[in-house]
């Protein structure tokens, strides 16, 4: 037996949001043996977008029976059929949700009329239940109500199975099938390619656009992890919504997905990934040459026309180690704007300070321990991580130039032993940034037998 659902709700997911009315057509296969309707009291306001879409007012739910008064019911017609609806997971998740809250377990094998109908009558403009049922000329009244919407769904299905010549409704119901978790509009070959491997996935909008960027040491069982469970929260309902594609690139190693990941987030900027994407290296320590000839250091915003000696995301990150720098060297602080200038140089006054702030050093002596603390910043190990490559006879490297993350990529074993101009032949450049740094350094820390040391080129200060 088939139970075709549909329900109103006052928002696109169950973990906030309640039921407004709900409609089951029990049906054997060739006619509809039952039906269910009623208006729910959700307990709380329908937005007035919704009401103007569905025409069901907080008035006409005021003296509904609320989910619990009829929860019994709902679960007596449900356990145990077949759960069909358009964008089964929609209505799955909101019904499941709410009966758990009542102590009923629901279990049922599901079937989404949207992904059916795209295998079995493929070609069509759309697959939204109103433009599906024009297209094959299903009469939908009362759209946007649950009676409605589940009526046209049932006389759908029992079209879909008369044109089933292929048994995708069977094939949908194997215990391994994933047609009734993958979104709508996934296909399932996209699934099918997904690698039990490391490396970075991405889901993709209507238009092809990347809105998801994730990584996973196993990226077949992680995206399965996102759609298998019937999670009542916002983004389960995200991917039922707005994923219709899914693509990949395989890494060699777990640390490579984490790299690959934080890279593509900055690059794409997804629409539904927060962390990291506010996360920058916002200011730097950078050198300039003044009108007197003196080298300065300041703390200041990064640009990209204007190289910097060292990154940093937080401000005061950098002013600490700029105030080591100038202790250590013995600089003038009012030169690396510490001071304004107006007030008694606090070098001077420490006596580390030689007096270049009052013209009574020349440029020259003190340019020399500026440029000293900046090869000391510069003079950061260059190293690359060596591990397994994608195929047997290459590795993967990851190169460090002076403590900056440059890129990875894979290289024949052939070339051992490892130098650094050959390497970079091989080497996909990426943006760095601080995570991708963080997660080398405690890589590197915790596997100290794949880090490699590479003679860096001589370091040069431009002014």
């Amino acid at each position: 037996m088939y139970a075709i659902v549909d329900i109103e709700t006052t928002g696109s997911f169950a973990a906030a949001n309640g039921i407004t009315e709900i409609a089951i057509h029990l049906f054997d296969g060739s006619s509809v043996t039952e039906t269910y309707e009623t208006l729910v009291n959700p307990g709380q306001p329908i937005p007035p977008f919704i009401q103007k879409m569905t025409g069901i007012t907080d008035q006409m739910v005021a003296t509904a029976p609320t989910f619990g008064a009829i929860a019994e019911k709902i679960y007596s017609l449900l356990q145990g059929q077949i759960f069909v609806a358009h964008n089964v997971q929609f209505d799955y998740s909101f019904i499941k949700a709410q009966l758990k809250q009542e102590g009923y377990h629901l279990q049922c094998s599901k079937l989404c009329t949207v992904r059916l109908s795209r295998q079995i009558l493929p070609g069509l403009p759309s697959y939204s239940l109103g433009k599906l049922c024009r297209s094959i000329g299903i009469s939908l009244e009362n759209r946007h109500r649950a009676g409605g919407d589940s009526a046209a769904t049932a006389i759908l299905f029992k079209r879909l199975m008369d044109a089933d010549q292929h048994h995708h409704i069977a094939k949908s119901l194997k215990r391994n099938s994933k047609e009734s978790i993958l979104p709508p509009y996934v296909p399932k070959e996209h699934w099918e390619r997904l690698p039990p491997r490391p490396g970075v996935y991405y889901f993709h909008n209507a238009k092809g656009k990347v809105i998801y960027v994730g990584k996973a040491i196993n990226i077949r069982y992680r995206v399965n992890s996102h759609f298998s469970n019937d999670a009542p929260g916002l983004q389960k309902q995200r991917w039922v919504k707005h994923v219709h594609g899914i693509s990949h690139t395989e890494c060699a190693t777990p640390l490579m997905a984490s790299i690959l990941e934080s890279a593509e987030i900055k690059h794409r900027w997804p629409r539904f990934n927060a962390a990291q994407k506010n996360r920058e290296d916002q200011y730097g320590i950078h050198l300039y040459e003044d009108q007197l000839g003196y080298l300065r250091m300041v703390i200041d915003k990064n640009r990209k026309t204007l190289p910097a000696l060292q990154r940093f995301y937080l401000l005061v990150d950098g002013h600490s180690r700029l105030r080591k720098l100038i202790k250590e060297f013995k600089l003038c602080p009012t030169l690396c704007f510490f001071q304004d200038g107006t007030q008694p140089c606090e070098g001077l006054k420490e006596e580390y300070c030689k007096g270049a702030c009052q013209r009574k050093e020349p440029p020259a002596a003190y340019n020399a321990r500026v440029e000293a603390a900046c090869k000391q910043l510069l003079s950061q190990p260059s190293f690359v991580i060596v591990d397994r490559g994608l195929q047997k006879n290459s590795y993967s490297c990851i190169l460090i130039e002076r403590g900056i993350f440059f890129g990875m990529g894979y290289v024949p074993k052939a070339i051992e032993p490892f130098d650094l101009e050959q390497l970079r032949t091989f080497i996909t450049r990426y943006r760095d940034n601080s995570y991708i740094q963080k997660i080398i350094r405690d890589h590197a820390e915790q596997y100290p037998d794949k880090v490699i040391q590479l003679k860096a080129d001589p370091i040069s200060l431009t002014r």
